[in-house]
């Protein structure tokens, strides 16, 4: 008669059951589910044989990365041989898992079963587990499984502060959204204020000067002669600002209100304060685009390597699309039209608004972006996974695109690939080995300056070598004296 065991995986440890009457439980699978609730009649069917509890926190981590692949761990193996009978051959054993099971199969040469009536005993198990143990309680099980949970979840999500890539996702959004905004509330700045002052728009065409000048110059008929030097100090050109003066004394705009002037100065501020902040987060946008990928900041800018990966959802999506999935990731629905009217597809997306588009030719625009898209599927996947960031392959393939580019215009073969990657590698190398070698030279200066605390608590410099010396020069006088008294 084949007696069958289950094996049942806690955050606390592993237990081993037994299961009476399998044939009879295998047979009526109805009344084993509705016994699933029941504590007594559970009980009347599963008993516990052996638990075996993880020693430490890493031990637990290490049996659930291992379960979740379907890897046998040494200590389950070793449990799962002293507890179960010697004659393995009329046993069968309940697993979860089917590469699991598969695994303990080939290793110990048990046989496992997850299907039938398992599924619903490990449930009754999953349910009572803290009555069937001795000395558990559900208090402590939820602890165990909340803590092992929080550290499982973080070792797969492999969390990092310093290289989050939904930073960048949300500012490339805002930074698109401040720059619509921007545009819409400047065109208002400038009807608004052209009734006053309309020679203004054509002396000033930037828009966050134009904003910046309107809401110091208010009225026009406030303008002398005296107003040049402050004008100056806004638009850094002088001939600006004079001629700005002049035009004010010779305006044909229309005289408005104290309250009008007030409210179009609040707006232009509002402009100019919008402008600044757009400035500060494309400051941050490099900056983080510096830590989470930098090698595809050098290769194609903050703000296209930033959509790419925005589009894509995070870093480690655009490093898993193919280097055709990247050259036309933007142009989605043009590529699903020409497939509808066959037609030709397009040859670029995001990538229409690097340099590299612009400056090669009209027959050369569909080379360089499949060149191009190419060298970003690299960078992106250096950027993923490796360890110590760093732009040195960032430049390498950007020097590629530039060869490639006077390929195409002059004829001038470039250098292979594998010549620059091996320099890229090597210089990488050498860079790790210096920011090594400047983090051992900190360390050391800092154990250097560490000031050493009295018993008071006063803080006290290290004693130079004289002060040492003199120091020790007591006690080897006294020596001398105990010399001289044995001698006599």
């Amino acid at each position: 008669m084949v007696k069958l065991f289950v094996l049942y995986e806690h955050a606390a440890g592993f237990g081993l059951f037994s299961v009476s009457e399998f044939e009879e439980v295998s047979m009526l699978l109805p009344q084993v589910e509705a016994s699933v609730t029941d504590l007594s009649r559970f009980n009347a069917i599963v008993k516990l044989v052996s638990f075996s509890p993880f020693k430490t926190a890493v031990a637990a981590l290490e049996s659930a990365n291992a379960v979740s692949e379907g890897i046998l761990l040494q200590d389950l193996a070793t449990f799962l041989d002293t507890t179960l009978p010697a004659k393995k051959k009329k046993v069968t054993l309940g697993v979860a898992d089917a590469k699991l099971g598969a695994a303990i199969a080939e290793a110990l040469g048990i046989q496992c079963s997850h299907v039938g009536a398992v599924p619903e005993i490990l449930r009754g198990i999953r349910m009572h587990f803290p009555s069937l143990v001795k000395g558990f309680t559900a208090q402590t099980a939820g602890v165990a499984q909340l803590g092992l949970g929080h550290s499982y979840s973080r070792a797969k999500v492999k969390f990092n502060v310093h290289r989050s890539d939904n930073m960048i996702i949300q500012s490339i959004a805002l930074l698109d959204m401040l720059d619509k905004d921007i545009n819409t509330f400047s065109m208002r700045i400038r009807e608004w204020y052209s009734y006053h002052f309309p020679e203004l728009v054509k002396i000033v065409p930037d828009n966050r000067l134009y904003a910046k000048v309107a809401q110091h110059i208010r009225d026009r008929k406030s303008l002398t002669d005296g107003s040049v030097a402050e004008l100056e100090e806004i638009l850094m050109d002088s001939e600006k600002a004079q001629a700005i003066v002049d035009a004010a004394k010779m305006s044909m705009g229309m005289d408005i209100s104290v309250v009008d002037l007030m409210n179009i100065q609040m707006f232009a501020g509002r402009v100019v304060r919008l402008s600044d902040y757009r400035k500060q987060l494309a400051e941050y946008l490099h900056s983080k685009m510096g830590n989470v990928a930098p090698n595809l900041q050098s290769l194609i800018g903050d703000q296209v390597g930033a959509r790419l990966i925005s589009k894509a959802g995070s870093l480690t999506n655009l490093a898993k699309y193919p280097a055709s999935t990247v050259q036309i990731l933007g142009a989605e629905k043009a590529l699903f039209r020409a497939l509808k009217t066959r037609t030709n597809t397009p040859k670029y997306g995001l990538l229409y608004h690097s340099t590299f588009i612009g400056r090669a030719g009209l027959k050369n625009k569909g080379r360089i972006s499949r060149f191009l898209a190419n060298k970003c599927s690299i960078a992106s996947r250096i950027d993923c996974f490796t360890e110590a960031p760093s732009s040195v392959f960032g430049d390498a393939l950007r020097q590629q695109v530039e060869d490639r580019l006077k390929f195409y215009e002059s004829g001038e073969a470039p250098r292979k690939n594998t010549e620059v990657m091996e320099e890229a590698i090597a210089m990488a190398e050498q860079q790790q080995k210096s920011e090594k070698k400047k983090k051992k030279k900190k360390r050391a200066a800092e154990n250097g300056n560490v000031s050493m605390k009295s018993e008071n608590g006063d803080e006290t410099l290290p004693a130079d070598n004289g002060e040492e010396e003199a120091a020790a020069e007591p006690p080897k006088k006294k020596k001398k004296k105990k010399k001289n008294k044995e001698e006599a």
